[in-house]
């Protein structure tokens, strides 16, 4: 009896493993076409702004870093880092990489983006539909707001009238940083087709950088309609980039010194780059 059941568990276990298969192949591969359907329809467009990139410095970061949001400020990185149980906020010195100052969020949220704003940061949480603010030099929690949707990325504009807010979808939400209630709503949008996925953000000189998921772009997004008015193309920057999980994450900008830092999930690098428009 018991050779008999092996005989037909045999070929269900071979058939499930196949089926397995041919579905993380086809996972795997939608990864890829995203990426290569936008490089496809970005490279199309002769009116957007393309850049390059040069290395210009390389610094260590911390490979179990689930990087979700990356700001710099005084000198220093901060870093919101994801993953049920091991969210955390850190403030990072740049160039060992050595975590300064740490705290460990609650196992029950998903940590997300982080900005900035008015020496609080606030960073957002995955599904817990929280958003928190703690004080920028001891990381104090102050307080908390609600927010309606997933959280993903965040950033504030220029004159500090709004914070800017990404959910994985095409939609960038404008919020009132007094109370925190949404004011404006844009669909980022490429010759009419609406580009989601939007994760990372950061606000440079009056314009959206996002990363979009899954892939090794980042888009320049006019925030007063969404349009995409530019795109970087980092292909190549770390060599173990893994499209399906250690993706290009975390975007940080020196306003003072005009540096841009680059990162992604569990890298082990930090870079500072330069960019180069290609004419």
């Amino acid at each position: 009896m018991k050779k008999h059941l092996l005989l037909v568990l045999e070929p269900i276990s071979i058939l499930f493993l196949v089926f397995f298969l041919l579905i993380f192949s086809v996972s795997a591969h939608s990864l890829v076409q995203n990426q290569e359907w936008l490089l496809n329809h970005l490279s199309k467009n002769q009116s957007l702004t393309k850049y390059t990139y040069q290395v210009i410095a390389t610094y260590p970061h911390d490979p179990q870093a689930f990087t979700q949001g990356l700001i710099f400020h005084e000198g220093f990185l901060y870093e919101s880092t994801g993953l049920y149980g091991e969210s955390s906020l850190r403030k990072i010195d740049l160039r060992s990489g050595k975590v300064l100052l740490e705290k460990k969020i609650d196992e029950i949220h998903f940590a997300e983006g982080l900005t900035l704003f008015n020496n609080l940061l606030i960073q957002l949480t995955w599904k817990s539909h929280l958003g928190f603010l703690y004080d920028v030099d001891t990381f104090e929690h102050i307080g908390s707001f609600d927010f309606p949707y997933e959280g993903w990325g965040i950033t504030h504009d220029d004159d500090n009238n709004n914070l800017v807010i990404s959910d994985g979808s095409d939609t960038l939400r404008f919020l009132d940083p007094k109370n925190f209630l949404i004011t404006k709503e844009v669909q980022v949008h490429l010759n009419g087709l609406m580009i989601n996925q939007l994760n990372e953000l950061e606000f440079i000189n009056g314009t959206v950088y996002a990363n979009v998921w899954h892939t090794d772009l980042i888009l320049i997004v006019e925030p007063d309609d969404g349009e995409v008015i530019g795109w970087i193309n980092l292909t190549g920057l770390e060599e173990q980039s893994d499209l399906s999980k250690n993706v290009l994450n975390g975007i940080a900008f020196d306003q003072a010194n005009n540096r841009f830092f680059v990162t992604g999930k569990l890298w082990p690098h930090l870079y500072e780059i330069l960019l180069i428009e290609e004419r």
